[in-house]
């Protein structure tokens, strides 16, 4: 499926290219098996054959993103785990993994949903559990959004830096992918453990 969209967006120009982008960015949110990460590289990569424009494909890209997010955010505020009862809602986000997705919510607040951003492969359950916890929605647009602005100029610039090595760089996140998000997850507790005992260490009266 990835390659057949790849290839016609690739056989696009102008607006038709911007639009299936969108598209398939939005589905990617709400849990259609293509792979966002590598949808965003690989059209990154086609600012270089002048396929698209950077801005403009950042600009797009922010809309996809943030739209399919919000979709999914709101499925879980309106409807919790009932819409788990449902059998492609079930495959998405099983019900046994909710439970745990809003206890990491709760534990790291809000300003997690800017993290989750960054995590390949487990972004539409966390979104799903922020919601189904009734986090209002402002949290999902400043935090997810400013996240999407990060990550984009990132993205797009780092591939046409590299220039023509951009699918070797494809071919390792396709490779390494899998280890990619728990090492970050890693990478993150360690960080905020580490900000934990600081503040903890502060408070403490000298000796």
């Amino acid at each position: 499926m990835f390659d057949s969209a790849m290839a016609f967006l690739q056989s696009l120009q102008g607006f038709p290219a911007y639009a299936l982008l969108l598209a398939l960015l939005f589905s990617c949110g709400i849990g259609a098996p293509i792979n966002e990460d590598i949808l965003l590289l690989a059209a990154a990569a086609l600012t270089l054959k002048g396929v698209m424009e950077p801005v403009p494909l950042m600009v797009v890209a922010w809309f996809g993103l943030v739209l399919g997010d919000a979709l999914v955010f709101h499925w879980g505020h309106r409807f919790g785990a009932r819409l788990l009862r449902h059998r492609y809602f079930a495959r998405v986000v099983p019900e046994a993994r909710l439970a745990s997705m809003r206890d990491t919510m709760r534990r790291f607040g809000p300003a997690y949903i800017f993290v989750v951003r960054f995590m390949p492969g487990v972004r539409t359950p966390l979104f799903f559990a922020a919601g189904s916890l009734k986090m209002p929605y402002r949290h999902l647009f400043i935090f997810d959004g400013v996240a999407a602005l990060v990550e984009l100029p990132l993205l797009v610039y780092g591939v046409r830096y590299v220039g023509g090595r951009w699918e070797e760089i494809l071919a390792l996140v396709q490779r390494f992918q899998g280890v990619l998000a728990p090492v970050f997850l890693l990478l993150v507790l360690g960080i905020w453990l580490l900000s934990r005992r600081r503040a903890r260490c502060k408070q403490e009266p000298a000796p």
